[in-house]
């Protein structure tokens, strides 16, 4: 069971990139989808708590809702911020509005954002 706690800690304590790594192995070489998985985790978590409707947000969806005028601009952006392959990112940002990421923190969705919209695309937050 300790072992359980420490590996739930490493992942926990995942920065950004490495989540996004950790996503391509589980895709390439597991053929799992991370983001059906955070969806499911997301929806269970969510209907498990029964929280309260009053209680503050903590996690957000960054939604891109349209690439505006430098799309090639907006595509490399997603890119980089997702880990995507720059035929997928360009995929999300041909079929807008598409979620970016899903279930972050309200700093990182502010930070997304407003890197997004510096490229010149219309970005919101759910």
């Amino acid at each position: 069971m300790a072992d359980l706690k420490d590996f739930a800690e490493q992942l926990v304590n995942l920065t950004v990139k490495e989540v996004n790594e950790l996503a391509t192995i589980l895709k390439e070489e597991y053929g799992i989808e991370p983001a059906a998985a955070a969806v499911a985790v997301a929806a269970g978590g969510g209907a498990a708590g029964g929280g309260d409707a009053a209680e503050e947000q903590t996690e957000f969806d960054v939604i891109l809702k349209a690439a505006g005028g430098s799309k090639l601009a907006v595509v490399k952006l997603v890119k980089e911020l997702t880990g995507l392959g720059l035929k997928d990112a360009k995929g999300l940002v041909d079929d807008a509005p598409s979620t970016i990421k899903e279930a972050v923190s309200k700093d990182e969705a502010e930070g997304l954002k407003s890197s997004l919209e510096e490229a010149g695309a219309e970005v919101e937050l759910k």
